[in-house]
């Protein structure tokens, strides 16, 4: 994490500031940390490939392996986490404006820190280049990596797996999707025969499946131990 805390302390103070501002916090929407978490988001998953390509041998490790490891790396819940580490609620509350009631709820949710954590890196890009980054970034999610290789997740197998049990089929639906292109949130139900078991978000279509699986396999066990 170190690498990347120096990283962000040599950004210039005004793209720093940027890093920090959220859309509703500014008259014109370019001077918040949209774009920058736009670039980011494509530089840390062209950073975790690379490192994880060499690293991980090719007859057990295919394309479809690799892809889920990744994701799960570079997950909501991951950037979540790498913001909490390096401090990003801290950072926001300090760069919040006076008055903005929104700004403890805005901490606390999985999307703006994560959309901030791609911004730092996006940041880190434009101020240090390429290669300090990807070095810093893979430093950053190096506990995410290694968990994503320890417990690797695919709820929607299991939660298909368990469903089809019971000969049932779960059906996902995407059921809003919020923001601009460049940002965009996608909700998705997950549901059997009509009656949803879960809900998700996620910054992409699978994303946001993954996580209405996780809530079904929740809502599913929490019935079972009832």
């Amino acid at each position: 994490m170190q690498k990347l805390r120096d990283l962000l302390g040599e950004v210039p103070e005004d793209l720093a500031r940027q890093v920090f501002t959220h859309a509703s916090w500014t008259a014109r929407r370019s001077d918040s940390y949209a774009r920058l978490a736009f670039l980011g988001d494509s530089v840390l998953g062209l950073a975790i490939t690379a490192h994880i390509y060499p690293l991980l041998e090719a007859e057990r490790y295919g394309a479809g392996r690799l892809t889920k490891i990744r994701a799960q790396t570079v997950s909501g819940p991951s950037c979540r986490n790498v913001a909490e580490r390096l401090g990003v609620p801290e950072r926001l509350r300090a760069a919040a404006p006076e008055g903005a009631e929104q700004t403890t709820a805005l901490m606390e949710t999985e999307r703006v820190l994560a959309s901030i954590i791609e911004a730092v890196i996006g940041a880190c890009f434009l101020h240090a280049g390429y290669e300090r980054t990807a070095a810093a970034v893979v430093e950053a999610f190096e506990p995410e990596l290694e968990h994503a290789l320890e417990h690797p997740v695919d709820y929607k197998s299991t939660l298909q797996e368990r469903l089809a049990q019971r000969g049932e089929v779960v059906v996902y639906e995407v059921t809003a999707e919020n923001g601009p292109p460049h940002d965009r949130t996608f909700e998705v139900a997950a549901g059997v025969s009509g009656a949803v078991l879960g809900t998700g978000s996620g910054r992409s279509k699978k994303h946001a499946e993954q996580e209405a699986a996780r809530v079904a396999l929740e809502g599913l066990e929490a019935d079972d131990a009832a």
